[in-house]
């Protein structure tokens, strides 16, 4: 379906600058393209924290994963998301959703509502993409209407389905971006087949479930296996640029080792 060169990025955090910075050093080292905030980074604003990632690497993108649109106003994101493209000479990149259900406590806390988030979230759209000099941007594509609009409008498209999504239920995410011009992403939560009981508590799953049903969203196996799973995943889905939690960025790397060679 593609023949794009595979991108490989890492979801992160970092509970201060030296644990964050190390992590930028690490996931360059390992060969991974980009470092990924979620939103919020712990209590922090991930606009904040970004630069410092840049600013100790030469090469890694650095991005949000994702922003909440609804959360923030679309003057002040354009100019955070423009002001750290130019900055890190080019090396950011926007993602922005309409925010998952945990968002909501955040949003009304600062006296927003989640009401018209897909009307509010294309809005914005239109609006940065307006805009002149603008950093890549990246949509969380979960629902019908916001598949459509991450086919028609974003540079980037990100799978947001469910942890127990098969590759049989991945087919009709993707087929809204068939014969766009639009890099699609997804997420995988674990690498390997060992359970990570930190991961099923904040899931509600286990890993060994998860592969056992055949889920998009883990990557079991030997490097070799999981390589040609990816490889199979970009010929039949699309997908070339694949995101990992930092949890299993290690044993990603072997991985992406795999596919380099």
């Amino acid at each position: 379906m593609t023949d794009r060169p595979f991108r490989f990025g890492v979801v992160g955090s970092g509970a201060d600058l030296r644990t964050w910075t190390d992590l930028a050093r690490h996931a360059e080292d390992l060969g991974f393209d980009t470092l990924l905030s979620p939103d919020p980074q712990g209590e922090l604003d991930p606009f904040t924290i970004l630069s410092s990632a840049a600013a100790v690497t030469e090469r890694l993108h650095v991005g949000t994963f994702v922003a909440v649109d609804k959360f923030r106003d679309r003057r002040l994101l354009d100019w955070q998301a423009r002001s750290l493209h130019q900055f890190t000479g080019g090396r950011f990149e926007l993602g922005l959703g309409s925010g998952r259900p945990q968002a909501a406590a955040r949003i009304e806390a600062f006296g927003g509502s989640l009401d018209g988030r897909f009307t509010h979230l294309a809005e914005t759209v239109d609006f940065l993409l307006a805009q002149e000099d603008r950093p890549p941007l990246l949509l969380a594509a979960g629902g019908p209407k916001t598949r459509a609009l991450a086919a028609e409008k974003a540079d980037i498209a990100t799978m947001a389905w469910s942890p127990r999504t098969t590759e049989a239920e991945a087919v009709s995410y993707v087929d809204s971006f068939r014969g766009k011009p639009v890099e699609l992403a997804a997420n995988l939560l674990a690498v390997g087949d060992e359970p990570a009981p930190w991961l099923e508590r904040f899931i509600g799953v286990g890993v060994p479930e998860l592969v056992a049903g055949g889920a998009v969203t883990v990557l079991p196996g030997t490097p070799e296996e999981g390589a040609e799973r990816l490889l199979r995943w970009r010929e039949e889905l699309g997908i070339s640029y694949v995101t990992v939690n930092s949890g299993f960025m290690g044993a990603f790397a072997e991985v992406i080792e795999v596919l380099r060679r």
